[in-house]
């Protein structure tokens, strides 16, 4: 009977953990829009059109519908492209979305759109998939919210997929060679090879890898050639994408040594 009883108690302490979680991710992004000044526009939705908390809610295989605002994109290829989005209450990724060459050009930061697509999952990321979408009227730039004081806790979560800002993160070696980055996730590329940039960062004595995208910010890009001028031991502030994999692992645009 102690044991019926004590399993229950656990099970009804881990349902009231996902739930603060959820309401967290619900509201994140209109606290981080008030602690940053931000401008976020009032909360509208189109008939038929998902909340954050909705998206959220819907089961993994469900169609989702969502009005969002481009924040990034990666290059497009072969009539698609990958979206970084965000609105006033959440943030959303957009895996390999149809899209048109011409209508890929039109897809600049601030762009409202409706998108149309397949919640899923990969490795931890939360995504649409198979996803259609339309111009809106609309134009909304998420500023980043310092996330740094979460970096060591669960609620880091909560703002997956947000435009973040970390500050004060100490560079560490890759492994016992003392690399300070990686030419891919296992060190198998070269220079001038369209290679994604891996590096190590910590805080708090939290170690979080993080990525230049390649199809994001090129080789040419200010935060690529930062990166492979790091040195172990240095002390960088960052702007990224709160991507998942296996855990967070965040999609760099901006770094900065102090």
């Amino acid at each position: 009977m102690k044991r019926f009883i004590y399993r229950n108690k656990i099970a009804l302490i881990l349902i009231l953990i996902a739930s603060v979680l959820a309401s967290a991710a619900a509201c994140a992004a209109q606290g981080s829009a008030e602690a940053a000044g931000g401008t976020a526009p009032a909360v509208q939705k189109s008939e038929g059109v998902m909340t954050f908390r909705e998206y959220l809610d819907a089961e993994l295989g469900d169609e989702v519908v969502v009005e969002t605002y481009v924040q990034a994109t990666q290059a497009w290829w072969n009539d698609c492209i990958v979206v970084y989005s965000a609105d006033e209450e959440g943030a959303y990724f957009i895996y390999n979305m149809a899209c048109s060459e011409e209508d890929a050009e039109k897809l600049v930061k601030g762009t409202k759109i409706k998108v149309t697509g397949v919640k899923a999952e990969w490795f931890g990321e939360i995504e649409i998939q198979d996803a259609v979408f339309e111009f809106e009227e609309g134009s909304y730039i998420a500023e980043p919210f310092d996330a740094t004081d979460l970096i060591n806790t669960a609620f880091l979560e909560s703002y997956k997929n947000m435009f973040v800002s970390l500050r004060g993160m100490k560079v560490e070696a890759m492994d016992d060679s003392g690399a300070a980055f990686y030419y891919s996730w296992d060190n198998s590329g070269e220079e001038h090879s369209d290679c994604d940039l891996y590096f190590k960062l910590s805080k708090d004595g939290k170690e979080v890898v993080f990525v230049v995208e390649y199809y994001l910010t090129g080789e040419d890009s200010e935060v690529y050639q930062t990166v492979k001028d790091l040195e172990v031991g240095d002390t960088v502030d960052v702007e990224c994408f709160l991507y998942w994999y296996n855990g967070v692992q965040p999609h760099v645009t901006s770094i900065t040594v102090q």
